[in-house]
């Protein structure tokens, strides 16, 4: 009897650390935010605050109807990051975020992109990883910043 061998992992389609450069743009596919993701977040999160799921209350706001809550938004954009392709199978770690600003709201309706420029790299002390820190911002589609934050993330180094 034959024993089946596994076939070989396929070769990361990531960005390593060494391929990274100070000022580089990324600028991610586009999504379109539901009302199904937001209540699903609400459902996932617990927040159930009315600014998220009433759209009689939110008749009253400055906003008209529901908005995505922030933490949703911020979700959805590394989810972006890694259907740009540069994540997969070398990212290792989200490390920090840090100036994390909540600009214009995102409604259900609208469609984001992440944009991300590199403003750091620097070599971790093991040999195998290195840090590069983003500026990240999601857009909407009307060229509106709904939310920025710097990133530092862990990528793997290129194997030698």
């Amino acid at each position: 009897m034959n024993t089946p061998t596994a076939a070989p992992a396929p070769a990361p389609r990531g960005l390593y650390f060494e391929d990274f450069s100070v000022d580089q743009e990324f600028v991610s596919p586009a999504r379109t935010v539901t009302l199904t993701d937001i209540v699903n977040f609400a459902c996932l999160s617990g927040d159930f605050n009315e600014v998220h799921t009433n759209f009689e209350y939110c008749k009253t706001t400055q906003f008209g109807s529901p908005i995505a809550h922030g933490p949703l938004v911020y979700a959805i954009m590394g989810g972006l990051q890694y259907a740009s392709g540069i994540n997969d199978g070398t990212l290792l770690a989200l490390l920090q975020i840090t100036d994390w600003k909540m600009l214009n709201v995102v409604q259900h309706g609208d469609t984001i992109r992440l944009h991300s420029k590199v403003l750091a790299k620097k070599e971790s002390s093991k040999q195998d990883r290195g840090v590069v820190t983003f500026r990240r911002q999601c857009i909407k589609q009307d060229g509106v910043v709904a939310q920025e934050m710097t990133a530092t993330l862990l990528y793997r180094r290129r194997p030698r």
